[in-house]
């Protein structure tokens, strides 16, 4: 069974925000896009800069992507899929909201 642990509640975690939560010694960066929340390891898989002080592209849409602010690599939230100069895809967590909590699983990535 998945072991979920809460890392916010949705009021910490409003559309458009996003925080860094460190669990052992991975960091994840879990995002609110739009209403839904991704978590993803926060480390740029071409150059190990950190993803959550980039730009969230395509907000709106169906594929919103994070942009490492370092050199432009675009990472799909819902793939992990990278853009060049990466070519590694992101690691991706299961994220869950109980009652108001903002929930991850790391012992399980996507």
């Amino acid at each position: 069974m998945a072991e979920y642990i809460t890392i916010a509640t949705v009021d910490q975690l409003p559309a458009g925000e996003r925080i860094v939560v460190e669990v052992g010694e991975t960091y994840i960066a879990v995002f609110n896009v739009a209403g839904t929340y991704y978590a993803i390891e926060d480390v740029c898989t071409h150059d190990e800069g950190p993803l959550a002080e980039g730009t969230v592209l395509a907000e709106n849409s169906d594929n919103p992507k994070i942009e490492c602010e370092r050199h432009g690599a675009t990472f799909e939230f819902k793939t992990g899929k990278p853009t060049f100069p990466a070519v590694l895809p992101v690691k991706r967590f299961p994220v869950r909201v109980e009652g108001n909590e903002v929930q991850i699983n790391i012992d399980e990535p996507l």
